[in-house]
């Protein structure tokens, strides 16, 4: 199962595994704090694309294209994510105050469109 939650928020033992998908480090948290299993970058939108969305809702359907496409070229460490979450819960965690518009959600979609994570 695939479960999405910001950083921010407290961690639970019902988190599973945790892993943060955003390419920089969210402000103002500690990484002891942040208690991750992995930080993977590469699964986070390439630094001009995180830029020009800007989290900008109206942008949303652009941003939701354009970052699937990059991930079109990250098999390797989506199938791995993937059987993670074959085995149990996994935690996608993300800093972006928006909760229905952020790299996260279009992840797990992603995944749960090819059929992992439900």
């Amino acid at each position: 199962m695939i479960a999405l939650k910001r950083v921010y928020e407290e961690p639970d033992p019902g988190d599973g595994l945790r892993i943060l998908v955003d390419r920089l480090w969210p402000r103002g948290i500690k990484k002891e704090a942040a208690h991750l299993d992995s930080w993977e970058k590469d699964l986070a939108p390439s630094d001009d694309l995180r830029r020009w969305f800007a989290h900008d809702p109206e942008k949303w359907p652009e941003f939701r294209r354009r970052f699937r496409e990059e991930l079109a070229d990250k098999g390797t460490l989506l199938h791995e994510l993937a059987r993670q979450a074959g085995k149990g819960r996994v935690t996608l965690l993300y800093a972006a105050k928006d909760e229905e518009h952020n790299n996260a959600v279009v992840l797990k979609e992603l995944l749960e469109e090819q059929g992992h994570g439900r």
